[in-house]
């Protein structure tokens, strides 16, 4: 099957990633979805215009995981995947439509920023007396700092 690469650079999470169990051939398997948003700038001077990009992205098992983990609404990603048709017959017709896969998910917030959002969505802070305390977690990174996306299941 024919497919075209798609990259989105230094976008934002629209939402938290959303994960649900599908069944795979190796069993059960990290179905994540989510919506990340990137602008892109056109002319200049007074005719500069932003347009933003919005592409609803599907991870599969361990990066999918990751991801939920690790990353929440606002949080900064590069995303290279691939563009593929998800054309089925309903009823006697052709449906189509596109589907958007992640193959590479770079995460671009250090630490601090992520758990300074944590903080401002949750309302908890680890040196807070009277809140949650929140377990010290580093995004797992594979080569080059990206996460491997090795364990999808589709």
């Amino acid at each position: 099957m024919a497919f075209v690469r798609v990259e989105q650079r230094n976008a934002r999470l629209a939402s938290a990633v959303k994960v649900e169990y599908v069944k795979g051939s190796d069993g059960e398997v990290a179905k994540g979805t989510v919506t990340i948003i990137s602008n892109t700038r056109r002319g200049s001077g007074d005719d500069r215009a932003e347009e933003a990009t919005a592409i609803q992205w599907t991870l599969w098992g361990g990066q999918a995981e990751n991801a939920a983990a690790y990353l929440g609404k606002g949080s900064r990603v590069n995303v290279v995947g691939r563009l593929q048709n998800n054309n089925y017959d309903k009823g006697g017709a052709t449906i189509y439509s596109f589907q958007f896969t992640c193959e590479e998910l770079d995460y671009l917030d250090s630490k601090a920023d992520a758990d300074a959002r944590r903080e401002r969505l949750d309302g908890t802070r680890d040196d807070m007396p009277g809140t949650a305390k929140q377990p010290a977690q580093s995004a797992p990174r594979g080569r080059n700092g990206r996460s491997t996306g090795q364990d999808r299941g589709a």
